[in-house]
């Protein structure tokens, strides 16, 4: 083996999908792209990592909600433009041609063109770390989209594209405890 440098460890382990998380400040939409999100316990919460840096931020902070929307790997080009500039001067959803379509239980709108949509609720914002800790209050999934592939980031401009999904469910199934 060859040793690697510390900081880039975390690209051994990078977490779930590349998503893309819109805010609503009250007066315009926006979209940030995360790469940085995980599943906290069994639970419906999630936590996401971003900060002050991102534009978006400041909506997240005034407001406590947001939309988690699942892109697939057809959407890539449009996930890193996202990412890559600011919606301070531009209006992502019309540069990107992307369609927002009102929550049901927030004001940041989900995007049609995405796979999943996650309406949440911002329960904590630990600063120290930069992290947001969301409640789900509602989830969205499109089975009518051929591609289903997410993509997730290494972190060094690299992409894997998930593969063929492998069940297992009866087997680990068999293996808990009554009740479970």
């Amino acid at each position: 083996m060859r040793k690697i440098q510390i900081s880039k460890a975390f690209t051994l382990i990078e977490s779930g999908p590349v998503v893309l998380v819109t805010t609503h400040d009250g007066k315009k939409n926006n979209i940030m792209t995360i790469s940085w999100t995980m599943v906290v316990d069994f639970t419906p919460i999630f936590a996401m990592t971003t900060g002050p840096w991102n534009y978006s931020f400041a909506a997240l902070c005034k407001t406590k909600e947001c939309v988690i929307a699942i892109p697939t790997v057809d959407m890539l080009d449009k996930v890193i433009g996202v990412g890559t500039c600011s919606g301070a001067d531009t209006d992502k959803f019309k540069k990107f041609m992307l369609t927002p379509v009102n929550g049901k239980h927030v004001k940041a709108p989900l995007i049609k063109e995405c796979l999943a949509n996650i309406e949440c609720k911002v329960v904590d914002i630990i600063e120290k770390h930069n992290i947001v800790i969301l409640e789900v209050v509602a989830a969205y999934f499109d089975n009518s989209r051929k591609e289903k592939r997410t993509v997730h980031a290494v972190g060094d401009g690299t992409f894997i594209v998930d593969g063929r999904k492998l069940d297992r469910r009866e087997m680990m199934l068999s293996k808990l405890p009554d009740g479970v």
